[in-house]
Parts: C-alpha cells; sequence; structure tokens
C-alpha cells in the first residue's frame, strides 16, 4: 500500500522501517532519536522513538509486565503525541504459537496488546517494550520530512525496539550503514562543538 507523497508518485509503505533523524532535524521532540514505524498508510503514519528511555519502571505503572519488559525494563517516551496513552512493542519467541494479543509489524516485532495481560503473552513473547506516547504524521508530512533530509529511511534490525542500550541506538544505526552515513554518527550534538 502506497501514500501520496507531495508533489510525487505513492511512497511504498514504510511500515516496520526505522526513521533516523538526521543531524539537519531540529525538533527537540526528535534530536538524534531512531523511529520505529508502526503504521504507514495513505492518512498518515504512527511510530515509536526507541532510543528515549525515561527512569520509570514497567512494573510501576504496568503491574505483572516486569518480567516480559527487555532491559532496561523502563517505559519510554514513544513521542510526543498523547502521552498518556500506551503502545507496546515485543519480539514474537520463535516457534511460538500466534497469539491474539499479539499483530505483527516487521519480522518477529508486533505491537502487544496490554489489555491481554502478561500471562496470555509469556509464551508468545521474547521481551516487551512500552512506549508512553507515540510520534505521529498526518497525510503526506512524512513523506515531505523525507524529502526534505529530516529523516534518514533505514532497515531495522531484529533487535532494534529492544536494545539493551537504546542511548547508543542512534549512532550504532548509522554506523552499520557505512560510507558517509556512518560518519554522521560523530556529528557533534552542537554543531559549535565541531
Amino acid at each position: 500500500m502506497g501514500s501520496p507523497r507531495a508533489g510525487g508518485p505513492l511512497m511504498a509503505s514504510l511500515t516496520g522501517q526505522l526513521l533516523v533523524a538526521a543531524p539537519v532535524l531540529k525538533d527537540p521532540n526528535f534530536d538524534r532519536t531512531v523511529v520505529m514505524l508502526v503504521a504507514h498508510e495513505p492518512g498518515g503514519a504512527l511510530g515509536v522513538v526507541l532510543n528515549r528511555a525515561t527512569e520509570v519502571p514497567v512494573g510501576e505503572v504496568l503491574e505483572g509486565w516486569q518480567e516480559l519488559a527487555a532491559a532496561p525494563g523502563v517505559l519510554f517516551e514513544g513521542g510526543p503525541m498523547k502521552p498518556e496513552s500506551a503502545i507496546c512493542l515485543g519480539r514474537a519467541r520463535p516457534g511460538a504459537r500466534r497469539s491474539r494479543g499479539f499483530q505483527p509489524v516487521a519480522g518477529q516485532i508486533g505491537t502487544v496488546d496490554l489489555s491481554a495481560g502478561p500471562d496470555a503473552l509469556r509464551d508468545a513473547v521474547t521481551g516487551i517494550r512500552v512506549f508512553t506516547g507515540y510520534s505521529g504524521w498526518s497525510a503526506g508530512q512524512l513523506e515531505e520530512e523525507i524529502e526534505s533530509g529530516s529523516w534518514l529511511v533505514l532497515d531495522a534490525l531484529p533487535g532494534d525496539p529492544l536494545a539493551p542500550r537504546p542511548d547508543d541506538l542512534w549512532p550504532t544505526v548509522l554506523r552499520r550503514q557505512g560510507g558517509m552515513m556512518a560518519a554522521v554518527a560523530h556529528f557533534p550534538a552542537d554543531p559549535a562543538d565541531n
């Protein structure tokens, strides 16, 4: 399924892809972020920031889910939209039967229905990550931001959504691309430091 692109042809769905903030993106909500798109349709796009951990343990807010939470086991800021909402990503256990509470997004990564309860998913997933809020774009908005160079669209690896060292995800994803993209990983956060 494609989505309209400003002044151009349809763009293929980017669901499951990473949006890596380019150094030119100056929005403080997305500075040096890595966003996984969980939906990208003609009406818009929705994703979660993978590298903004909070200090709030998952178990403090969602009783019973702590044991399934991937290290560091805290809530993550998924984005500036609806911070009172929660989106949960999980990694399917290889060979596990499909669970009603798990909806695949890309490969083994999918969204987890928190209302199903942890017991319903214990045998289906190897880890979860809970995001408060999300990142959203209206129809055509994300395509315009990509075209303007604000975002780099890159393939996700299965471990990215549950990375044990989320603070290192932005430079790690860029370095593994090689070439000029690897060099971007070394850009200083403040160009005055250059």
